[in-house]
């Protein structure tokens, strides 16, 4: 028998353990371990660059063998990064390690949605998905923020350690996705008919037509997703770039981890807020959040470290207001049987994005 509140409560287990790791400081790392804030940028590049290549496939293949399988292809390969990290001894290595991360975000950036919102479709509650996306932002920014506390403690222990722990906890995830039901709606199981291979890819081949056909003919979506993409593209690199920079403007090694996870606590703010602005029109919202993000930019090239924390708490609440309602209207818009290969498409156009602005915010901040 199929318990919803169970499938929503191991879902939520999962993305905690998946965002909970004594990496979250990954550019402070890289920096206490001597690479420059260029080389940390062509390192972001590669993992946006990699996702360019595997996000829609990752979300093709989540449509046809089951979301939960890719949730678990997504945790094992973020423990392959980490056991290449752990080796690693010079920047090949660390782009290599960084694409497995990369792959692992793909296999799981649509997965875990679309199995929620096909979850609550079963059961008739798809009318809930908002207050789901709301909570899982929240879990993703508290876990986010805890990881990032632990960047002092990350930086004493040293990055073999602390990425060895990470695979302790990607371990405990996978024993949570086994636990999962898998919701297929509307769709056959290859394994049970003749030509595996070749029924496989036409399978593969449909799912993809079908869903740049959808998008076609839905022009909204379109928007939605640049918008969602642009202002959380800057809101990634503001956060990221200040792991480093905080420090080199005066601010203490010991608050560091305090003021990043501050930072994150704004995206919970965010994620709670968008709730009670239900009737407020997208357009709207777009354009406030993307000021307050734009402002947050001018207060981050202050120089002074509170205020440069200050933008990147409202840069964050700004991101993930408009992540949760872009998110939730997507998903009222996708049809079920596409609906990880839509979202994956979502992720395509942010790293797309990346791409862009990656190694230009890595010029920008190593010149503050």
């Amino acid at each position: 028998m199929f318990h919803i509140k169970k499938q929503i409560t191991r879902l939520y287990l999962s993305s905690a353990l998946g965002n909970l790791s004594l990496t979250g400081a990954w550019v402070a790392i890289l920096a206490a371990r001597g690479y420059s804030l260029v080389e940390i940028g062509f390192a972001e590049t590669v993992f946006h660059i990699t996702s360019l290549l595997f996000e829609i496939p990752s979300g093709v293949l989540a449509d046809v063998f089951g979301r939960k399988n890719m949730l678990l292809v997504s945790s094992i390969m973020r423990m392959i990064g980490n056991i290449i990290m752990i080796f690693s001894c010079n920047l090949f290595m660390v782009c290599v390690s960084i694409a497995f991360h990369a792959v692992s975000y793909n296999f799981s950036s649509g997965s875990g949605d679309a199995l929620a919102y096909d979850s609550l479709k079963t059961v008739a509650l798809e009318d809930d998905y908002e207050k789901y996306g709301s909570n899982q932002m929240i879990i993703h920014r508290f876990c986010s923020g805890v990881s990032t506390l632990c960047a002092g403690f990350s930086l004493l222990i040293g990055h073999r350690a602390a990425y060895g722990a990470d695979i302790v906890i990607g371990l405990i995830q996978i024993r949570i996705l086994l636990s999962l039901s898998e919701v297929r709606i509307c769709h056959s199981d290859p394994c049970n008919e003749k030509g595996m291979i070749r029924h496989i890819r036409k399978e593969l081949v449909i799912c993809f037509i079908t869903s740049l056909s959808f998008l076609k003919n839905a022009k909204k979506a379109i928007f939605l997703m640049f918008c969602n993409s642009f202002v959380g593209a800057i809101d990634i690199l503001l956060l990221f770039f200040l792991q480093a920079k905080l420090p080199e403007n005066g601010m203490p090694q010991a608050t560091l981890g305090l003021a990043l996870f501050f930072m994150e606590t704004g995206g919970i703010l965010g994620a709670k807020l968008i709730l009670k602005w239900e009737k407020l029109r997208y357009r709207r919202i777009f354009a406030i959040t993307a000021l307050l993000v734009f402002f947050s930019v001018l207060l981050e090239h202050s120089g002074m470290y509170i205020v440069m924390t200050i933008g990147g708490f409202i840069a964050a609440l700004s991101d993930d207001a408009l992540q949760v309602r872009t998110n939730t209207l997507l998903q009222n818009m996708f049809p079920s049987e596409q609906r990880a290969t839509l979202i994956s498409i979502e992720s395509f156009t942010f790293s797309m994005i990346m791409i862009v602005l990656s190694p230009l915010a890595g010029i920008l901040f190593s010149h503050w």
